[in-house]
């Protein structure tokens, strides 16, 4: 019998992630991130625990009720102001917004045509949970590999920047 709800697989699934962090530690805080936009977006963005005084949250809201952690709400929020973004959407582009977000509910056979739809409007897309499973980490590298702009992993989600920036990929 189960006792956590969770077979031995799913228990032993985070041993599997532990070389991914491993990884990651050197770029701890911002270390060894050369470029300045990356840089100012993990010092002002990833590593501040509030949100700004500047009145509403909508974004911050829409991921508290989808049942996000507010930490991950906060940082995202936080990037929206940071970035200047006025709209976003979540699980459906629209022609009018700014940042796209897609939660781990999302079907993996059409995150790719949310991606080309993102690409073409120039809209910066957001994807979340991208190690939930294999599958999704699989389609998140492929994505990685072929995205002619910048992306970033931050763990919890993907950003994949559809404007002017070069061709590069952060692991933070």
């Amino acid at each position: 019998m189960k006792r956590s709800g969770r077979n031995i697989r799913q228990r032993l699934y985070g041993l599997t992630l532990i070389g991914n962090r491993l990884s990651r530690i050197r770029h701890f805080r911002g270390h060894g991130v050369h470029s300045p936009f990356v840089y100012n977006l993990v010092r002002k963005v990833f590593m501040s625990k509030t949100l700004p005084e500047c009145g509403e949250h909508p974004l911050y809201e829409a991921l508290i009720s989808l049942g996000e952690s507010s930490r991950r709400a906060i940082e995202l929020q936080n990037m929206m102001y940071h970035l200047g973004y006025t709209t976003f959407s979540i699980d459906s582009p629209s022609a009018e917004c700014q940042l796209c977000i897609v939660t781990s509910d999302f079907p993996l056979q059409q995150v790719e045509q949310l991606l080309a739809q993102a690409v073409e409007r120039g809209t910066t897309l957001l994807l979340l949970a991208p190690y939930l499973s294999r599958e999704r980490r699989m389609l998140c590298q492929q994505i990685i590999a072929s995205h002619r702009s910048t992306s970033v992993d931050n763990r919890g989600y993907l950003i994949l920047f559809n404007n002017n920036l070069p061709k590069q990929h952060y692991r933070l």
